[in-house]
């Protein structure tokens, strides 16, 4: 009886979720995770874990990046702090390379598509502009698809706030309902009493009606009571897979989306069809210039010149200077390439440790866990252990990149 009083005047707390739509922030929710459950258990640690996964492999694809990008930044320290004899010498090649370019240019009466720093920066990049071309393709069109997800999952999530407050509305209704009820048959008895001892009336019957019907309707409004609580439990259970499914997909597009804004710095471009378009205007200029062959052989040859002087003075990349010895002669372009490169390293910086921080607040969230459940400690120690064996087998297995 005591349960049913609590059941029928106590107080439901239901907390409820708010969420901003941030695609970047990555949610635990762990309050209708039932961590006694081994499957619910285990597959919240494994998400955790492929959280990490996928965060170190993103770290070890931006290393790669971020050391080239520093080999340039090196170069132009080993550049500016050569003597000046040194310094003298490279730059009278790279002005005999700059009146060379200009000489050729005058034949160049065409007019052009490409301006003389999107020719240098394609030529800079020429070796991996089809494969950032392909890259970018394929980024664009996946960025598509997980605003799609993203968008399919926040209108699902929307629809189970909505049926949740619904279910909320018909809990209030339904204890609403019941205080009615059991007001009705107290007013019943009352007057019922009032005429059997007011007014000697024999009101039997009337007790045995009342009370019946107050007990059908009680009985009906507690069994849509409970099967909407039952629903209730479901939404929210529901609701967590939806987070843990709408992690991924977030870690996925704050990814692609960082990738694709660091290669249309990189190379310049606001979309995949603006650098095809370069890419076809670079071809067609680069043929065209090819036929002045007596000018490119005279700036060859000062070219390697070049080059031989830069790798005599510890150059990493004499190849990025030789396509563009205007640097070496006015302060201000090297100036530019710092600060262009700097920018670069910024942007992998602020990816590689968004990457960081998810690696270790996924495995802070594992260690969270294992200390509030330290009964099942040594397991999750052991799914951690096996992850940590699996990821150096891959490593091993995986070609060394320094050797490349």
């Amino acid at each position: 009886m005591a349960k049913f009083w609590e059941w029928l005047f106590g107080k439901k707390k239901i907390k409820e979720e708010e969420q901003e739509d941030d695609w970047e922030q990555i949610v635990y929710e762990r309050d209708k995770i039932n961590f006694h459950n081994s499957e619910e258990r285990k597959r919240y640690l494994e998400n955790c874990m492929e959280q990490i996964k996928d965060a170190e492999r993103e770290l070890d694809l931006l290393t790669g990046e971020y050391n080239l990008v520093t080999a340039y930044l090196t170069d132009m320290e080993e550049i500016e702090s050569l003597p000046p004899a040194q310094m003298s010498e490279l730059k009278g090649v790279a002005g005999k390379m700059l009146i060379l370019n200009q000489e050729r240019n005058k034949y160049l009466d065409k007019e052009r598509h490409l301006t003389e720093s999107e020719y240098r920066q394609m030529r800079s990049t020429e070796k991996e502009v089809e494969e950032g071309i392909s890259k970018l393709q394929e980024a664009e069109k996946y960025q598509k698809l997980v605003k799609q997800d993203l968008s399919r999952l926040d209108s699902e999530r929307h629809a189970f706030a909505y049926r949740k407050s619904e279910l909320n509305t018909m809990l209030v209704n339904l204890k609403g309902m019941a205080v009615i009820c059991l007001t009705a048959l107290c007013a019943c008895i009352l007057m019922l009493m009032i005429l059997q001892f007011g007014f000697k009336m024999d009101t039997a019957i009337g007790y045995y009606l009342s009370v019946a019907a107050a007990a059908v309707a009680i009985t009906v409004i507690f069994i849509k009571y409970k099967d909407a609580d039952r629903e209730l439990d479901k939404v929210a259970r529901s609701s967590n897979k939806l987070i843990l499914l709408q992690n991924k997909v977030k870690i996925r597009y704050v990814n692609n989306t960082q990738l694709l804004d660091y290669l249309y710095m990189k190379y310049g471009v606001e979309s995949a069809a603006d650098l095809k378009d370069l890419w076809t205007l670079y071809q067609e200029e680069k043929e065209e210039r090819r036929q002045f062959a007596e000018a490119d052989a005279k700036l060859d040859y000062h070219r390697e010149q070049l080059r031989g002087l830069l790798v005599r003075y510890r150059v990493k990349d004499p190849d990025r200077w030789t396509a563009e010895p205007g640097a070496l002669l006015d302060s201000r372009e090297m100036i530019e390439i710092r600060h262009s490169l700097i920018i670069r390293r910024q942007a992998l910086r602020k990816q590689m440790e968004y990457n960081r921080n998810l690696a270790e607040t996924a495995g802070e969230e594992i260690r969270d866990i294992a200390s509030g459940y330290p009964q099942y400690a040594a397991e999750i120690s052991a799914m951690v252990d096996r992850y940590m064996k699996e990821q150096d087998t891959a490593a091993k297995q995986a070609p060394d990149d320094s050797e490349v």
